[in-house]
């Protein structure tokens, strides 16, 4: 399990290279690696909050770190925003926004699917298991028959029948 407390310190790491790495450069494209490397630790900052408080604890003192940390989150972005239009690229902004939302959308279809997949499997799984019970119970039910008829043969040719 991920650390909550280095998973958000890994989080302002990266606010701080990208607001040090703005000051210096011309072109935001050049932070591009920095901002991806801001979400990926924000995406794993949100996992480790989520399985920490799975883990226990109290849930206002969960409650205050996460709101905490999603306010600073908030803050930031929206300072991320205006550089982006401080600069004059509102349409790249527009664009990460809506590949973003596209990329959700992908991904909760996906969750979906799996979830779907995951279904069907236990279906089949709980199929093949009765199937089996069938075949089992029909075996041995034809089994005792068939010992029956012969016991009936050897009986009938031993005392005759009929």
């Amino acid at each position: 399990m991920i650390d909550p407390v280095t998973a958000m310190a890994a989080v302002s790491a990266a606010v701080d290279m990208i607001k040090k790495a703005s000051k210096t450069v011309d072109d935001v494209s050049s932070l591009g690696p920095l901002i991806g490397k801001y979400f990926d630790a924000k995406h794993t900052a949100t996992k480790a909050a989520s399985q920490a408080k799975k883990a226990g604890g109290s849930n206002m003192g969960k409650a205050i770190e996460i709101e905490l940390a999603l306010k600073a989150q908030r803050d930031f972005e929206e300072q991320l925003k205006g550089l982006f239009f401080s600069t004059n690229n509102m349409d790249v902004w527009d664009s990460i926004q809506a590949r973003v939302l596209q990329m959700n959308k992908e991904d909760i279809e996906e969750q979906r699917r799996e979830a779907a997949r995951a279904l069907n499997a236990s279906k089949r799984r709980k199929e093949v298991i009765e199937l089996t019970i069938a075949i089992t119970l029909v075996s041995v039910i034809a089994i005792f028959i068939f010992w029956g008829v012969l016991e009936l043969i050897f009986y009938c040719s031993d005392y005759g029948c009929g």
